[in-house]
């Protein structure tokens, strides 16, 4: 992306050589006048047909989706000053890089729209002679994938294997076979246990419902796993794809992360993911062709109303510093609840918890490394962070130079809130000391080649699915105002990943229309 909001500078003196620091983060501050609503009165006048507040992938997906049903009678607003939300990204001289989410696993044989997306893309390129999925493998990762820093040594794949006890490895086999079963378990009817997207599982089966009701922690101490590695390795994935750990999801959640995909529509490519420099902001670019001069960027919706039978709805121009006013038949908020719940006073958002995360962009010199090959997912065991994407790994044209990676840390607590107010308020060099503080534990000189870092603040980051939400996120799902206002977002299913934003817009669109 080009400009970044809210850049701050600083250059510390390290032995002589200078340390560039830079914070950025989404546009809180214009986010937070929502609380005050002091915005000037309307001044301008917009109609359209169909009107998508929010410009992540759940409203790209319900515009692509409009268009594709000849439906072109759409206007869509985003506050930020650029489109994809999660999936967003920033770019150096020297590599493009992630600013959220930065893969996507092979889709399910039974998600055919994303399939036909993909298609789309130019990254499905049809079947071979036996059925199997042609696929572009420029745009999946390429070897090394991942590597884990265990016992002091990197290792291949991030299941710790070095000196591992019987015990522990009996115990990782019990577990994965126990995922498998529920996999593969299906209701009287047909569906799936757990199945992507969410909305597709089957809610009628008893045991499945009950794990919604435990953290995930609780039922793996009733099936009596102990093993220190086994309850790392799944703490790890909680926080990867959830921000929360096995101490606050819920069983149902911790179990979708190994059930929820099937592996079943590629035998020769599932265990590779799509993935890109810029990360998932590729695949939000593929949306742009549906929002060429039907989107307006810096635009912060602060009120909807139904009125004669037509909705009217109140717009900040960040840019322009203006109100405007959109009259459109029908509305479809792809925004999250806790935005919702400033606009529409019938929606509550309190038992909701949005995860903060930072990412911390670093350049460093060529030399880092040396011999040793970056994977393209770089785990510490233990850490406190999740580790760090090589930006760089899937570059075609293998530009040498400075290195360029990008370290995620989700902040796992039971108080999301004051795990936000703590990030906002957390200057540069205490930035700086977290993350190499963490890095150092595979990296001890890293400091000597860093040239540049710079740290990404995402305050409510994505949904965590702890216990006992599902019904509250069922019902606010729900259409509202006699099918005029619409919902539509990964905070609604429990499950920030693409697949569930990607459908909730095409789900949500289509009952629009």
């Amino acid at each position: 992306m080009g400009s970044l909001i809210f850049p701050f500078l600083q250059y510390c003196e390290k032995k002589g050589k200078s340390l560039l620091l830079k914070i950025t983060g989404t546009n809180h501050i214009l986010g937070h006048q929502l609380w005050a609503k002091d915005f000037p009165d309307a001044t301008e006048g917009l109609q359209t047909k169909y009107l998508i507040v929010g410009g992540g992938i759940s409203g790209l997906s319900a515009c692509r989706f409009l268009s594709l049903n000849n439906q072109s009678d759409y206007l869509l607003l985003e506050m930020e000053n650029h489109l994809g939300g999660n999936s967003s990204n920033g770019q150096n001289k020297f590599s493009k890089f992630p600013l959220g989410a930065h893969y996507l696993p092979l889709p399910n044989k039974e998600n055919k729209e994303i399939i036909e997306f993909l298609e789309e893309c130019g990254i499905y390129l049809g079947d071979d002679e036996n059925g199997e999925p042609i696929l572009d493998e420029y745009q999946m990762t390429f070897p090394q994938q991942e590597r884990l820093f265990y016992k002091n040594s990197w290792q291949n794949d991030i299941v710790p294997q070095k000196g591992v006890s019987l015990e522990t490895q009996e115990e990782f086999e019990r577990f994965f076979k126990r995922m498998d079963e529920f996999r593969k378990g299906k209701d009287s009817q047909g569906k799936y246990w757990f199945a992507i997207p969410v909305e597709d599982s089957s809610m009628v089966h008893f045991d499945t419902i009950q794990l919604e009701k435990i953290t995930f922690k609780h039922f793996l101490f009733q099936e009596g796993y102990k093993s220190e590695e086994l309850l790392w390795l799944l703490d790890y994935s909680c926080r990867d794809d959830y921000g929360l750990g096995i101490d606050y999801v819920s069983a149902w959640a911790g179990i979708h992360y190994f059930a929820g995909r099937k592996n079943n529509w590629s035998e020769k490519y599932k265990d590779q993911v799509f993935t890109w420099p810029e990360g998932n902001a590729k695949l939000a670019k593929h949306f742009s062709k549906y929002t060429e001069e039907r989107h307006l960027p810096n635009h912060l919706v602060f009120d909807v109303q139904v009125k004669d039978d037509k909705i009217e709805v109140l717009s900040f121009d960040n840019v322009q510093r203006k109100t405007k006013k959109i009259i459109a038949e029908k509305v479809l908020m792809a925004t999250p609840q806790f935005v919702n719940e400033r606009i529409f006073k019938d929606r509550k958002a309190d038992l909701f918890n949005y995860v903060p995360w930072l990412l911390t962009t670093i350049t460093l010199k060529n030399e880092f490394g040396g011999d040793e090959e970056l994977a393209w997912d770089n785990v510490i065991y233990g850490s406190d962070g999740l580790g760090y994407i090589y930006d760089q790994h899937q570059n075609v044209d293998q530009i040498m130079g400075e290195k360029v990676i990008t370290y995620y840390r989700s902040f796992s607590t039971g108080d999301c809130r004051k795990a936000r107010k703590k990030l906002y308020s957390m200057k540069k060099d205490q930035l700086k000391n977290l993350v190499l503080e963490d890095l150092r534990k595979a990296h001890p000189l890293i400091e000597e080649y860093i040239l540049e870092m710079q740290f990404h603040k995402i305050g409510h980051a994505m949904i965590a699915p702890v216990p006992g939400q599902m019904r509250e996120r069922s019902q606010l799902a729900k259409q509202s105002n006699d099918g005029k206002i619409f919902f539509a977002h990964t905070d609604l299913s429990g499950i920030s990943i693409f697949e569930e934003a990607f459908y909730q817009g095409i789900r949500t669109a289509a009952q629009m229309i």
